[in-house]
């Protein structure tokens, strides 16, 4: 039965006397994938090159005046004048603005915003008054013309409402007395007209114009958050760099005892987050609106609301207490496979310190997918900006004309200016009709998918690139003076002149996964105000399948760059023979490789919350040394947050050469004891303590009591040589 199995997933590797390690006499691989992936880059540059000639960020930077002239733009007349001013905010009310997101009225840039009430018909008779209201008006307003012309050109506003500048807009200055609506300290004003009007009839417009530019003040504060603590970010990043490359270096001096003091540390920390979750929840007792539940609080931008009431730190009292509670089981169900795990990272210790350079191998990663994050976000940035200004008319009475597209610099001239007298010719958003506007989401959309197959290549690169170093190792009979001089430059160098197609090839199945992914969360977005519960279950189960499928090609992919840096075969025979080999050694798999994955995890996790509490601390100014320190903010969380995701980037990129090091060193076992049977002819090339780990968990295995029986021989005859190694 078991050989039956066997066969079933391929016939396994025969001995080979040639066969010395990755294959140097290779050649090229998926050379039509190779071709598409360099075809591809050179069409990503065209649209970025595109991009930067048609974009401009300063759209997103800058407030636009109706004339399309951005507000505050630095060499540019209108660089003092940073304040957005809306002629008449009332018009704001209007529902257009929540469709079109511009206000139907005539906005210029001020240096600051009015601060008195005043109506050109009382200014105009004070020279004083006049000159200060002139500050809100379009150029060329006089003296000398009358108040009627001055109105009917829409050159100043018929009055002026004391306002504050609000995200770089001037907004009415409302506020509350006595449970009444004011605007400047008072419950009415005289509008245009003379009329006596409520301060509460400007919410309306200012409500509708705060719901334009919502999103933007979020964005601008988080924003400005960067811009005050970006130096503590980047040191919070640098301590979580060099706290992980200290855990690295002992980890592969003392293996044993680091792998046990990780496991004890990350139960404590978790442990003290439980505390100090009890702690905060048991402080709130008794305080105003601490009971207030977060259903009924609601979305807040400002996160550290939640934090102020109890119902936010039981959760994660309740969240920690259940890892703490589910890691411990763990250990304890795996105690006696965590001894042979902790066995199996000392010899990747050892596989490490001969190629010492693999730690700092993950800072070319990162150099490179910065450069892949970087031209992505510029592209972006540029390609949402490259849509020209488009005017609209816009009017208070009715004219055919309305909400169509104007030409400013004629308007007073044209034909639509004759028949709507009272209309105007505004700056209405950004779009454009050209062939290269109505392909700009196919252009964001190839942006986003050439985003995935760059960032998956190189994360590709490093893994095959690690895989070749640490095979070189592992197939070096005597070690180290059969591994190549530099094993990870020359497997970087294999890896970039042979397998460029194969690197492709594979993180190309991958990014379409992604896209899938990507666009069923767009769909899910769409249809969240839907009602058919069938399409979104069906929509949640597409989810949850191309999850999974993502899941399954990255355990693919590694194991086959795996097989390739050996053997330099193309990505679907290295596919097929890595997954066949596993499948023969399905028990290995489940019980030696993912419970390696979960002790590094734990490595990992210590890291994060280490460098999370110590941030914590600093940006929250709960420690008093730091308060005078800490920069201040308008969202704490906004630095914590990079931090804590910048840090576990980081862990994960200097873990990641351990974990690809025990993958290589398995499969290479693997590939082993299939070749070899441990006599003086067939050796094996696995290191005497290597096999007297690994060989306990194919005790069961009957067709593998002989070979153990030829091999121990040989193996312990080996074992002084490796002692000796590792003693110089």
């Amino acid at each position: 039965m078991e050989l039956e199995e066997r066969q079933k997933f391929g016939e396994p590797r025969k001995y080979d006397p040639t066969f010395k390690g990755p294959i140097q006499n290779r050649g090229c691989t998926d050379i039509v994938c190779c071709i598409l992936f360099i075809l591809a880059i050179l069409g990503y540059i065209a649209v970025g090159i595109l991009a930067w000639s048609q974009g401009d960020p300063r759209k997103v930077i800058y407030p636009t005046d109706s004339r399309g002239h951005f507000c505050g733009q630095a060499g540019t007349p209108l660089e003092k004048k940073r304040l957005l001013f809306y002629f008449n905010i009332m018009k704001c009310a209007s529902p257009m603005v929540l469709l079109e997101f511009q206000c139907p009225t005539s906005q210029m840039c001020v240096e600051k915003c009015p601060d008195k009430f005043m109506t050109l018909v009382k200014a105009y008779s004070n020279k004083n008054d006049f000159d200060y209201y002139k500050n809100f008006c379009k150029e060329g307003v006089t003296n000398t013309m009358s108040i009627p012309q001055i109105l009917k050109l829409g050159l100043c506003p018929a009055m002026l409402i004391p306002s504050k500048p609000f995200t770089r807009r001037c907004f009415p200055a409302l506020g509350l007395k006595g449970g009444t609506i004011t605007v400047g300290n008072d419950t009415h004003f005289e509008d245009e007209t003379g009329k006596i009007r409520d301060a509460k009839d400007l919410v309306d417009g200012v409500k509708n114009a705060t719901v334009v530019v919502e999103a933007r003040q979020t964005v601008m504060k988080i924003f400005e958050d960067y811009t005050q603590s970006w130096y503590w970010i980047l040191i919070g990043l640098v301590i979580a760099m060099l706290t992980s490359l200290l855990f690295i270096v002992l980890l592969r001096f003392l293996a044993g005892i680091m792998v046990w003091v990780m496991i004890v540390m990350v139960i404590l920390v978790i442990g003290y987050g439980i505390f100090h979750c009890y702690m905060e929840y048991a402080a709130l007792k008794g305080t105003a609106g601490s009971n207030v539940t977060l259903q009924q609080l609601g979305f807040q931008a400002d996160f550290t609301v939640y934090l102020q009431i109890r119902q936010t730190w039981l959760a994660f009292m309740i969240i920690l207490a259940i890892v703490e509670v589910i890691i411990i089981l763990l250990l304890i169900f795996l105690r006696k496979r965590l001894l042979i795990a902790v066995a199996l990272i000392k010899e990747a210790s050892r596989a490490i310190g001969h190629v010492m350079c693999s730690l700092f191998y993950p800072l070319f990663t990162f150099v490179l997918l910065a450069m892949v994050i970087a031209y992505w976000a510029v592209t972006a940035v540029f390609l949402s900006t490259s849509n020209e200004p488009i005017y609209k008319v816009f009017n208070e009475s009715v004219c055919e004309y309305s909400r169509q597209t104007c030409e400013p610099a004629n308007y007073t001239t044209s034909s639509m200016k004759k028949e709507c007298p009272d209309s105007e010719c505004l700056f209405a958003f950004y779009g454009g009709e050209t062939v290269y506007h109505k392909y700009l989401i196919g252009l964001q959309f190839y942006n986003v998918f050439l985003f995935f197959w760059c960032a998956n290549f190189v994360t590709a690169l490093g893994q095959m690139t690690l895989a070749g170093a640490f095979a070189s190792y592992y197939w070096a009979f005597v070690k180290p003076d059969d591994m190549p001089a530099f094993p990870l430059f020359s497997a970087l160098g294999r890896s970039l002149r042979y397998h460029t197609g194969t690197l492709a090839f594979g993180s190309l199945i991958l990014s379409i996964v992604q896209i899938i992914r990507v666009l069923l969360e767009y769909l899910d977005h769409k249809l969240k105000g839907a009602q058919n519960k069938f399409a979104k279950f069906l929509l949640c189960c597409l989810k949850c399948c191309f999850w999974c499928l993502e899941k399954f090609i990255k355990f693919i992919n590694r194991n086959a760059y795996i097989m390739v840096a050996i053997y330099g075969k193309n990505f679907c025979t290295s596919a097929r023979d890595a997954f066949f080999l596993l499948m023969r050694n399905m028990v290995r798999v489940a019980v030696l490789d993912k419970v390696t994955d979960f002790l590094l995890f734990l490595g990992k996790l210590l890291i994060v919350g280490l460098v999370g509490i110590f941030s914590f601390f600093f940006f929250s100014g709960r420690v008093k040394a730091f308060e005078n320190t800490a920069p201040n903010l308008h969202y704490y969380w906004v630095p914590i947050l990079t931090v804590v995701v910048g840090s576990y980037l980081i862990a994960h990129g200097f873990f990641s050469v351990y974990s690809m090091c025990v993958d290589t060193l398995f499969l290479c076992f693997c590939e082993d004891l299939e070749r070899n049977d441990g006599s003086v002819e067939r050796p094996f090339y696995m290191p005497s303590t290597l096999h007297e780990i690994l060989w306990e968990n194919k005790a069961e295995d009957p067709s593998s009591s002989s070979a153990q029986q030829h091999g121990d021989e040989d193996v312990q005859a080996r074992e002084q040589q490796t002692q000796e190694e590792d003693a110089a």
